[in-house]
């Protein structure tokens, strides 16, 4: 039986409220009986210092609060499994699109491939006024077409600010003498192994139309076709549901990039992205994307969540993992401490950020909560248990949008969402050696995980 849209959202807030409700029940948020830490006397029995230290551990667990309800509302308030996008206007009508990736061109075959697939999901879906422009620091040499651009930027650019890594190249894009987009046109921004769908093209297009916004993102799932790594695949589950939470109710009710963006599946008006700039100097050079939406935001420009799927792959090796993670955290940490930025546009990047720096302190929260139970006010137990259920059953999610149950079958569908969520403690140990790393290492590295996967050679 096929289940219809609407169906398969009202299932998902039953099972969404259904693990909640446990949670907080079987944690002591919602009290149905007597716990045996409701009796405990914390100063008598650990003392002023080791209370104090219990209880701000507890306390920290509030600067995670903000996302976990944009995170439960953009899941609940809005239809997580939208049926097929339904165009708006005529592709033929449809303004200037330029389709742009940047790479370093390590992966040339990987680049030429996804260029030619990207360049034929265009034409499927009816498109005429578009071109594919590919930004690479070395040639890819890709095959020449009337709407194909290779860029290659100069080794002697150097941009105002002194603009690093993919910022320095996507900000020779936007120089006068090698930006051939008008001001009206639009640019679709995505990283080398990032594959359109007709189902994005489709949500491009209608946000394009509806010209309300300058700037839009949509969901990006990493289970699709072969899958490399099966670890990190299941893992990266988790950031599926926060595009279709945080992400989408930030952008769709608020217009604003509130906890900041990613940095592919961005589609931006040329004109509103060469007043922005990414040129941003060495702490706009890690994070380029996050800098850019904060800088937008600042500038008073609007945003839009933008519906259908674009396609990408997790990092192949647990290595690149811990170095993608590294790299994120590193590079919010420059947005979030940059002078460029007022407080004002960055309060709950903020508050998501101290929340990723501080996860060693939750992580001996939850060992030290069962060693050194104490009694804590009703609504602090709620909360906490919230923050807690939210986390698991992002992951749940992410393994029912990333899979198809009528495909799987429903045992194998069970296993999936079980295997996601033994790779909670996988993901803990990485996000935790990731924020210590990142906060005494070099942060302004960037480090770019394998793209590609090469056949064995037989000798």
């Amino acid at each position: 039986m096929i289940l219809s849209s609407r169906t398969k959202h009202l299932l998902h807030c039953f099972l969404c409220f259904t693990v909640i409700i446990t949670f907080e029940v079987f944690t002591g948020g919602i009290h149905l009986w007597t716990f045996e830490f409701d009796n405990i006397d914390p100063i008598q029995k650990y003392g002023y210092i080791g209370s104090s230290i219990l209880y701000l551990l507890r306390i920290l667990t509030l600067l995670a609060l903000p996302q976990c309800v944009f995170n439960f509302l953009g899941l609940v308030v809005y239809n997580a499994f939208p049926d097929k996008v339904q165009l708006k206007g005529s592709p033929l009508l449809a303004p200037f699109i330029c389709v742009r990736t940047v790479t370093r061109g390590d992966y040339p075959e990987l680049v030429k491939n996804n260029v030619t697939r990207n360049m034929n999901t265009c034409f499927d879906v009816g498109m005429e006024n578009f071109m594919i422009e590919v930004v690479s620091d070395k040639p890819v040499n890709l095959t020449k077409h009337p709407r194909i651009r290779e860029l290659v930027v100069p080794s002697t650019y150097r941009s105002k600010s002194g603009a690093l890594f993919k910022a320095r190249a996507l900000q020779y894009c936007l120089e006068d003498d090698v930006n051939i987009l008008s001001d009206t046109d639009w640019i679709v921004h995505l990283d080398e192994e990032t594959l359109l769908t007709e189902n994005s093209l489709r949500g491009i297009m209608n946000f394009v139309f509806d010209g309300t916004h300058k700037f839009g993102q949509g969901l990006i799932t990493y289970a699709n076709e072969n899958v490399v790594n099966w670890v990190t695949t299941l893992a990266d589950c988790f950031r599926v549901a926060d595009d279709m939470g945080k992400l989408r109710f930030q952008l769709h009710t608020y217009h604003r990039p509130l906890f900041g963006w990613k940095g592919s599946y961005v589609v931006t008006e040329a004109g509103a992205e060469r007043k922005v700039s990414f040129d941003n100097g060495l702490d706009g050079s890690v994070a380029e994307d996050c800098f850019f939406a904060m800088m937008a935001y600042k500038e008073g420009y609007t945003f839009d969540f933008i519906q259908g799927e674009m396609w990408e792959k997790s990092p192949f090796s647990l290595w690149d993992f811990l170095q993608q993670r590294k790299r994120w955290m590193q590079g919010i940490f420059l947005v979030v401490h940059s002078q460029a930025i007022p407080l004002r546009n960055k309060i709950f990047l903020s508050l998501s950020l101290y929340s990723w720096i501080t996860v060693p302190l939750s992580t001996s929260n939850l060992v030290l909560a069962g060693l050194y139970p104490i009694p804590c006010w009703q609504v602090l137990n709620v909360i906490c248990a919230f923050v807690g259920a939210m986390n698991i059953y992002m992951y749940i999610f992410g393994v029912i949008k990333s899979f198809s149950l009528y495909r799987l079958g429903f045992f194998k569908f069970v296993f999936f969402v079980l295997g996601a969520l033994c790779t909670i403690p996988f993901n803990i140990v990485i996000e935790n050696i990731a924020v210590i790393w990142g906060c005494f290492g070099n942060k302004y590295r960037f480090y770019v995980v394998k793209k590609e996967v090469k056949p064995p050679v037989t000798v």
